[in-house]
């Protein structure tokens, strides 16, 4: 028995060592190609620079997890010596403390971090096999290519950030450059400087809404993708009338890398269509109506406390959905966040994607409040405008268009809905305030 675990130990370590080889055939077959830029007037890479700078470096300590951290070369740099070292990465964010957990299993390659929107911050633990299927799902479904260069703008850290940025660049070879901050400046500078190269452009739809509205949204940008908070019809509708280009909307998970995307080249008409699902991604809505994701991707476990949710290769996630024949998935909302009005339950989204369409409305969240009244819930909305309006008019707007029962009761006027660092908007933060009274 004791035999056979180190023979498998050893299978695991070995397989882990496959991200590293990987990256060495990119560097083989393109070694005098650009990879790296940093901002605007940075400095450039090619493969073989890079690979060069990652192999005359050490890491900072001898055993354990290794813990990139920024959004600079000294990221993907830290990343290709944990692989040489078969160490497993957990990403951190500028300023994130280093979690204490125990040193995971051989061939664990990496630890990603949960956002921790719902609870406490997890841990979900990869094999080198299943980070490398994630990433080429990604490259083969959105079309990636070498000639269009990632601008990077959304954290590395991320899971979004790390699978559809670091893992093309090492693992595909497709060029990334960097841009220090989503400022709308600095993005239209980094853009400049880059001329007439196509490029492709991931971001939040927090940072797209900043683009379009400052008119900055590079004209060279070929592919344009939205992930990690819900997209907005009135968003992506804008964007596509302004300047022509199609915001591709991606879900995806922590625990299981992409899951569906938005192929078509039109807008949307309906926010709940997530799209279709990935290639080698298969999904399956439960008896419960939740959403379940098979798949080479999906995370080994949870580190270090598993849960049955996420074993075996199957994700059950919290998304409530429907599949269409053709496996287009369709969001009904989260399994946490369904509101119970008088026994009628409501997804928050239903209100928000209608509220979003009033003119006079950036942003909204919809909330389920405690009603003392009738000892059930109740219907609360934060709204941030941009321009004059007051609850009556978005009342009257709503029952325009829903039913009674689902118009908010409570409502809540903020300067700035602002997301979280990972681009989402947190319920769980929100609800707090209105019960804390600190909005």
């Amino acid at each position: 028995m004791h035999s056979q675990l180190a023979e498998d130990a050893s299978d695991r370590q070995t397989r882990t060592a496959m991200l590293d080889a990987r990256w060495r055939q990119i560097v083989a077959h393109t070694p005098h190609a650009l990879a790296l830029r940093e901002g605007a007037g940075g400095r450039t890479w090619t493969f073989a620079e890079l690979a060069a700078a990652a192999d005359a470096g050490s890491l900072p300590t001898a055993t354990g997890p290794v813990f990139p951290i920024g959004h600079g070369l000294e990221f993907i740099l830290t990343v290709l010596r944990a692989w040489r070292a078969k160490r497993p990465v957990c990403p951190l964010e500028t300023g994130q403390p280093a979690p204490a957990f125990p040193e995971p299993t051989p061939g664990i390659a990496q630890l990603k971090l949960t956002s921790g929107t719902t609870g406490a911050i997890k841990c979900v633990a990869f094999t080198a096999t299943q980070l490398a299927a994630d990433a080429a799902a990604i490259v083969a479904t959105m079309g990636l290519r070498p000639g269009w260069p990632n601008l990077g703008v959304i954290s590395l850290a991320h899971s979004y950030g790390f699978s559809n940025l670091v893992l093309p660049l090492l693992l595909h070879g497709i060029p990334l450059v960097l841009v220090p901050s989503p400022l709308p400046a600095l993005l239209a500078d980094t853009a400049h400087l880059l001329g007439d190269t196509p490029l492709t452009l991931a971001a939040v739809p927090a940072m797209w809404r900043a683009w379009h509205e400052a008119g900055v949204i590079p004209p060279t940008v070929r592919l344009a993708i939205s992930a990690a908070a819900p997209l907005p019809l009135p968003l992506e509708e804008a964007v596509f009338a302004g300047c022509g280009l199609k915001l591709h909307n991606f879900l995806g998970a922590t625990e299981c890398g992409g899951i569906a995307y938005d192929r078509s080249e039109q807008p949307r008409t309906d926010a709940s269509f997530a799209g279709q699902p990935l290639r080698g991604v298969d999904v399956v809505r439960c008896a419960t109506g939740g959403l379940e994701v098979r798949g080479a991707a999906v995370g080994e476990t949870y580190w270090p406390e598993p849960e049955e949710r996420l074993s075996g290769g199957v994700y059950r996630a919290d998304d409530l959905v429907d599949i269409a024949e053709d496996g287009g998935v369709w969001l009904r909302g989260r399994a946490g966040d369904v509101i119970n009005v008088a026994g009628r339950k409501l997804s928050p989204e239903a209100i928000e994607s209608v509220l979003r369409r009033h003119p006079a409305v950036r942003e909204c969240l919809a909330l389920s409040l405690p009603d003392d009244e009738h000892r059930g819930e109740t219907v609360g909305v934060v709204v941030e405008l941009k321009s004059s309006a007051d609850e009556l008019d978005l009342r009257d707007f709503l029952l325009a268009q829903l039913p009674a029962w689902q118009v908010p009761r409570a409502w809540h006027f903020v300067e700035t809905l602002a997301p979280n660092g990972r681009g989402k908007l947190s319920r769980a933060d929100w609800r707090r305030r209105w019960h804390e009274r600190s909005i």
